[in-house]
């Protein structure tokens, strides 16, 4: 296949939300205590705003959010018993005081994991999914790494501090927004009380995520708190159809950090929602472009985006293009539906992601080598009936 080169004509598609003069305009930008911190459209990945967003932090308990997802996908049941082990027993509070040898529940312990951040809960379900704690903190950054958080290290499945256990905002942004399609987890951390019963004792459990009651359209995700990470929290809100993760690592310590956490939460989601709305960019089968065919008699194929996006755009104004990329020709043989190129999209001159471009027709060889061919069949098949003919019984 010849080099892709940009093919650059009246078909190409390019879309212009609003002025571009109005980017040049600034908006009120959320104060934000945070050492790190970034807020993210969910469904593209878009980052809205970001402070030291790749910088590799603690991030506190926010690792509860891969410890849950981790079980969710690996757990055979959630009704699974798990017996407590004296390791999980004797991890410090935030706890359940789950005691050795005592037979409760996977479900149980995923609504303490998330609600309440009890870390006997996380020790537990750790050993229980992957056989070791070690084992299983591999299997949390394999995840992470598959997803793209490729700035994230666990070593405990609590979040409490330990050398090697790190994420940075972006990651945990990305991490979160990975969790959020699983509906059972979306069930368990928009819980506000759960009440359950082991072989031992009877568990009241209460969700501590204040945001739930204090911001509209919230419905996630996880406090926070060590002497290293400071107050953090992963936030998700939605409205009119955009939902936004909010990350905040390090708002600060003592009473102080508790509190703006959530201020610093507030302002980002705040400020993602009176900024941004929701577009469609590209449909499912809009048109891509066309084809040049050689050596048929075909010689032109239309293409279409095999994929579609919709994302944050600024309510003032911005510059959305998407460019297709694909040969300027290409001989035949060519077979429907396949990819021959991609539309790149670019936001303000910067390049974002790109979408599939697939052929939407089909075009056979026509030559001097392929109609001698054809015709060569043609007397085989013919020989073949022929012979057939003479050889068949009379009746």
């Amino acid at each position: 296949m010849k080099r892709l080169v940009m093919y650059l004509s009246v078909v190409a598609m390019v879309f212009f939300v609003g002025a571009t003069i109005a980017w040049a305009e600034q908006i009120a930008e959320p104060k934000v205590e945070a050492t790190g911190a970034v807020l993210v459209e969910s469904g593209s990945g878009r980052v809205l705003w970001s402070k030291n967003k790749d910088e590799q932090m603690s991030m506190a308990s926010t690792t509860k959010i891969m410890t849950a997802i981790i079980t969710l996908e690996k757990a055979s049941s959630l009704d699974e018993i798990v017996t407590v082990s004296k390791r999980a027993a004797s991890a410090p509070k935030v706890k359940m005081f789950l005691d050795a040898g005592e037979e409760i529940r996977l479900d149980v312990l995923l609504y303490a994991l998330m609600l309440q951040s009890s870390n006997d809960a996380a020790v537990a379900i750790a050993e229980h999914i992957g056989g070791t704690l070690e084992d299983f903190c591999a299997a949390m950054t394999t995840k992470a790494h598959e997803l793209g958080a490729i700035n994230t290290s666990f070593k405990t499945p609590s979040g409490l501090d330990a050398e090697g256990h790190y994420s940075t905002p972006h990651d945990m942004a990305i991490i979160a927004a990975y969790a959020l399609q699983n509906p059972k987890f979306v069930e368990i951390i928009n819980t506000s009380n759960y009440n359950a019963v082991s072989n031992k004792r009877t568990y009241s459990i209460v969700n501590k995520n204040r945001l739930l009651n204090e911001f509209g359209g919230a419905y996630g995700v996880k406090t926070g708190f060590t002497n290293k990470a400071g107050h953090c929290f992963v936030g998700v809100a939605q409205k009119d159809g955009m939902h936004l993760i909010s990350v905040v690592l390090a708002s600060g310590w003592g009473d102080k950090g508790r509190e703006q956490k959530w201020i610093d939460t507030k302002q980002l989601l705040n400020y993602g929602f009176e900024n941004f709305e929701i577009q469609q960019i590209v449909n499912q089968g809009d048109a891509a472009g066309i084809l040049q065919i050689t050596r048929t008699r075909t010689p032109q194929i239309g293409l279409f985006y095999n994929g579609e996006l919709e994302m944050a755009v600024r309510k003032d104004g911005e510059d959305i293009s998407v460019i297709p990329f694909f040969p300027e020709a290409l001989p035949a043989p060519i077979e429907a539906n396949i990819q021959i190129g991609e539309g790149r999209i670019y936001i303000q001159g910067e390049y974002f992601s790109s979408i599939p471009i697939y052929t939407a027709g089909s075009a056979e060889r026509h030559d001097l080598k392929t109609s001698l061919e054809k015709v060569a069949r043609a007397f085989l098949r013919l020989g073949t009936e022929q012979e057939i003919k003479v050889v068949l019984p009379e009746f």
